[in-house]
């Protein structure tokens, strides 16, 4: 269980990845070092080491951006399988162990009913930062 200090450490943290531009989030990261560089300096280190391929999706819309930072989704679906697989001892096979994995996918996406904020909006972006990738799954 996380402690009140890191719950807003990652409250402060979130100020960096969802600004609303490159430049605005160097400041909020400059904040954040500011206040919790002496409790989580390997952190902060991390992201100033990494920044530059850190804020390479600040090219992207904020629609896009906000699909790209929010976890909730692939979390969903790591539970689901840690669900499936932790009551099993071993599987035969790979292709057992697939074939599980498949069908709890498909048991779990009739539960996926809520949309994505502005999904129209953010598959058109998405079409046009990756011109041809979508064509097939658009049916273009």
């Amino acid at each position: 269980m996380a402690s009140k200090n890191q719950k807003e450490f990652m409250k402060d943290l979130k100020l960096v990845y969802q600004a609303i531009s490159k430049e605005a989030a160097e400041l909020e990261l400059d904040r954040l070092e500011e206040k919790w560089g002496d409790k989580y300096p390997i952190v902060i280190n991390s992201w100033r080491n990494k920044w530059e391929n850190l804020s390479y999706y600040f090219k992207y819309p904020e629609d896009i951006r906000r699909i790209i930072y929010t976890t909730n989704i692939i979390e969903s679906v790591h539970r689901q399988f840690r669900k499936l697989t932790k009551t099993k001892g071993a599987f035969p096979n790979e292709n057992s162990l697939l074939k599980l994995l498949y069908m709890g996918i498909q048991n779990a996406q009739k539960k996926w009913t809520m949309p994505i904020r502005n999904w129209s909006l953010t598959i058109s972006q998405l079409a046009i930062f990756f011109e041809g990738r979508l064509d097939k799954a658009l049916e273009l």
